[in-house]
């Protein structure tokens, strides 16, 4: 499991907005030099992302919680959305190359309308699978507050 810490900012009825930020784990990484996950940090200047997971832990605004994704519907997840639109972009083009002419035009216009079926088939192939790409709450963190008498 992929795992991320961040801050449940505001709860909406089963749902938790959760905001993280992504360097905090970048500095403490050994392999921050030659990661591409940094170079997008550093990009995006270190801000935060907001993302709304399934409230099943019970957080409440303002609690530290983990929350993950599953690497092997993360990696199905990637396949389908950068794999599916290529794939029918070169199909579509070559297939509309052969069966009506031989021209540039037609090519560009067959990848532009696979390109899109793709993109179009994958949204429909998510929304029928639901929840099981989205991110999850794992656990809260909770620290036990000490009182000095």
């Amino acid at each position: 499991m992929i795992t991320e810490t961040g801050k449940v900012i505001a709860l909406q009825g089963t749902q938790a907005w959760v905001q993280t930020i992504q360097t905090s784990a970048c500095e403490s990484c050994s392999a921050r030099a030659g990661c591409g996950q940094r170079a997008l940090a550093a990009v995006s200047g270190g801000k935060a992302n907001q993302v709304l997971v399934l409230n099943t832990v019970d957080a409440q605004v303002g609690d530290e919680v983990v929350i993950g994704v599953d690497e092997q519907s993360l990696l199905v997840a990637s396949l389908a959305v950068y794999g599916v639109p290529l794939l029918l972009m070169v199909l579509v083009s070559i297939g509309a190359f052969r069966l009506l002419g031989g021209t540039d035009l037609v090519a560009i216009l067959g990848a532009l309308v696979g390109l899109g079926a793709g993109f179009a088939l994958v949204r429909r192939w998510q929304s029928k699978l639901g929840d099981r790409f989205q991110p999850h709450m794992v656990r809260v963190n909770r620290i036990a507050s000490v009182t000095c008498l």
